[in-house]
């Protein structure tokens, strides 16, 4: 993903450098996680975070390009857990572990729906 000023604290913060956002990066962290299991989950089947515990090690400049790579360490019938980090070309910016929880979407759908009604 290329670093934006969209995705810096500047963009939400004027006062701040134009430095890509710790929130962008566990998204991307995150996301990678996702992508590395979803094609061993069942049709009808996705991913949600459930845990993340991660450092942002550097500052990454808008015009980066930065990757993230997820590692999956650990699988039980509730759970996968990952090693994930980021990388900007340059240096790790980012590292830590993550957690996802298969769901079955209509299921998982439904519960927000129900809850979602009772506000």
């Amino acid at each position: 993903m290329e670093v934006t000023r969209e995705l810096t604290v500047a963009h939400y913060h004027d006062d701040m450098p134009e430095v890509y956002g710790t929130p962008m990066m566990i998204y991307l962290m995150e996301l990678a996680a996702a992508k590395a299991i979803d094609q061993y989950l069942p049709d009808g089947w996705g991913s949600v975070g459930k845990a993340v515990d991660v450092r942002h090690l550097a500052a990454t400049p808008v015009g980066f390009t930065v990757t993230a790579r997820a590692e999956v360490v650990a699988v039980t019938d509730e759970e996968v857990r990952f090693a994930v980090e980021v990388h900007d070309g340059v240096e790790l910016i980012g590292q830590g572990g993550h957690v996802r929880a298969p769901v079955e979407l209509e299921r998982f759908i439904r519960r927000v729906e129900k809850k979602a009604a009772a506000l």
